[in-house]
């Protein structure tokens, strides 16, 4: 069950699939990118809150546009909407704690780097960027 209406997430939802981020809504949807043979992935888990917008949401964008070596694939789910398929993200980020804003690079079903939300609350924009791009320059 969605905790927020649809018309409220709607543009923070845009805000990632405009820059080529896949919304996944199911369960089965997140299996499949997190395939053993899916390559490089970065799940971006979503949410309405203040550091999403303020700094994941940019962080990621940023990041993804200006690096030379960047993930095959760019996924998201939105916390607080799509239960199962968050739920079912998080499984894939364990032993990591549920976080809402986070982000997680993936390799071939592998997590390998994980950025959870005291590491963008505590932190500034270009901080965010600069360990994605590494983490890119690292696992890509």
């Amino acid at each position: 069950m969605a905790t927020y209406p649809e018309y409220m997430v709607a543009p923070i939802r845009q805000d990632l699939t405009e820059a080529g981020f896949e919304q996944l809504m199911t369960p089965e949807e997140v299996d499949q990118a997190l395939s053993a043979d899916s390559g490089t992935v970065l799940v971006a888990v979503n949410s309405v809150c203040g550091c999403a917008a303020a700094k994941a949401r940019p962080a990621l964008k940023m990041a993804v546009s200006s690096s030379d070596k960047k993930p095959a694939k760019l996924v998201t789910v939105f916390a607080g909407m799509e239960s199962e398929a968050v739920a079912q993200a998080r499984q894939h980020m364990l032993p990591y704690p549920p976080s809402s804003p986070c982000i997680a690079l993936f390799k071939d079903g592998e997590l390998v780097h994980m950025i959870e939300r005291y590491h963008i609350e505590g932190n500034d924009l270009m901080r965010i960027v600069n360990n994605l791009q590494g983490a890119f320059e690292e696992h890509c």
